[in-house]
């Protein structure tokens, strides 16, 4: 399954958001729990639940209640996700020069390149 661990055969961190995320991007209107559970395999309707509160919480998903239920709609994309993960983690270091070197040196030679052209368009 995309984005487990190939090892554990668990989900990597923020992989279960992302997948979710991705369910409500492709939705013609806003999911409820069950209609995100049936579009995903593995998981259990709890596991939905939280991970929906997660994403609303956080800013990323709209909420609107219908009778009993709430359905989900997404406020953002997968890349802006992507990129609140990033900047989360860097907030946890104090040393943020560090923490940038390491990151950019692990990048690929082409993501490397267009990460300067960024950086030369301000």
């Amino acid at each position: 399954m995309a984005g487990e661990d190939q090892d554990s055969g668990r989900r990597r961190s923020g992989a279960l958001e992302s997948e979710i995320l991705g369910v409500l991007q492709k939705a013609d209107g806003p999911l409820t729990p069950r209609d995100v559970l049936l579009r995903l395999s593995g998981l259990s309707y709890s596991t939905v639940v939280t991970i929906l509160t997660r994403l609303h919480t956080k800013g990323i998903l709209a909420r609107y209640r219908e009778g009993r239920a709430f359905r989900y709609a997404p406020l953002t994309d997968s890349a802006s996700l992507a990129a609140e993960r990033m900047s989360a983690a860097l907030d946890t270091e104090s040393d943020h020069a560090s923490v940038l070197r390491r990151f950019v040196d692990k990048l690929e030679p082409g993501d490397e390149e267009l990460l300067r052209s960024f950086l030369r368009e301000d």
